[in-house]
């Protein structure tokens, strides 16, 4: 693992500028899609603030949980932190090697085998061909999918197609994971199953930041959390009292109890909700 694995961003913000912005139905479609506000930027350019004076350090260890409605800037924030997108003010630093795990279908082809996908998804992943050779066996066991992994990928169902990829991204070994939880095209079984893998995955990474509407998931996953709201960081806390904040009594009541029991299991002092 590379020495000093962090995340260092400094007042960092993303902006996307719209160059036709004439009608207010224009304007709302890209700011439903970015989560930020409407603004100017200095050449006059109208912009979609989608991220706004973002401060986060991260080191080795940490577990951030990002809640926050659609559209609030989560999925930007993970961009953000992956490099895809690039600050437009303030700065953004990333030390190790980053996993991005929140577009599932980035990286496959579906005019070639699943096989061959898995292989092509681990190269993305910045695996080499040969240590994907080597997880084959054990990629297509978790998927479940048998024969069809010979198959081309246009023939597959969104759901079998997840199954490919989640084989593929919780077989590695990241630095730094950046987790958006999309799998919800699977079935409950598989589902059960896929977190088992998700949660070794966690364990074998540096620093995980994991964007996701399970309260619970978050809890089992996260030891803090960020509320997005707006592009904005509104709220940075232990998960129980974030999640009060967002989203009210009854929803911070389960997380405790979901973290009481995890306390429980592995015999630790309950200090996580603080």
């Amino acid at each position: 693992m590379t020495e000093h694995v962090s995340i260092e961003t400094r007042g960092a913000c993303v902006d996307f500028p719209i160059f036709d912005a004439k009608t207010r139905s224009l304007k709302k479609a890209f700011l439903g899609k970015a989560g930020g506000s409407i603004g100017r930027n200095n050449s006059d350019v109208v912009v979609v603030e989608a991220l706004r004076d973002i401060t986060l350090s991260l080191k080795e260890g940490d577990r951030i949980g990002l809640v926050g409605h659609n559209g609030a800037g989560k999925s930007t924030l993970l961009r953000l932190l992956a490099g895809i997108y690039e600050p437009t003010r303030g700065s953004a630093r990333i030390r190790g090697r980053v996993a991005p795990v929140f577009d599932l279908g980035v990286g496959m082809d579906p005019e070639i085998s699943g096989y061959e996908n898995i292989i092509i998804r681990g190269l993305f992943l910045g695996q080499t061909r040969k240590q994907m050779l080597a997880k084959m066996d054990e990629i297509a066991e978790f998927t479940e999918l048998g024969e069809y992994l010979n198959m081309p990928l246009r023939t597959y169902s969104t759901g079998m197609r997840v199954r490919v990829a989640m084989g593929v991204v919780t077989s590695i070994d990241p630095e730094i994971l950046l987790l958006d939880e999309g799998i919800g095209a699977v079935d409950a079984d598989f589902m059960k199953k896929a977190r088992v893998r998700l949660q070794k995955l966690v364990e074998r990474s540096g620093i995980l930041v994991f964007a996701s509407h399970s309260n619970e998931f978050l809890a089992q996953l996260c030891e803090r959390a960020l509320w997005i709201d707006h592009g904005q960081i509104r709220m940075e806390g232990g998960i129980e009292e974030v999640v009060r904040a967002y989203e009210g009594d009854d929803a911070a009541d389960h997380v405790h109890h979901v973290i009481a029991e995890l306390e429980r299991e592995q015999g630790l002092p309950q200090e996580r909700s603080a």
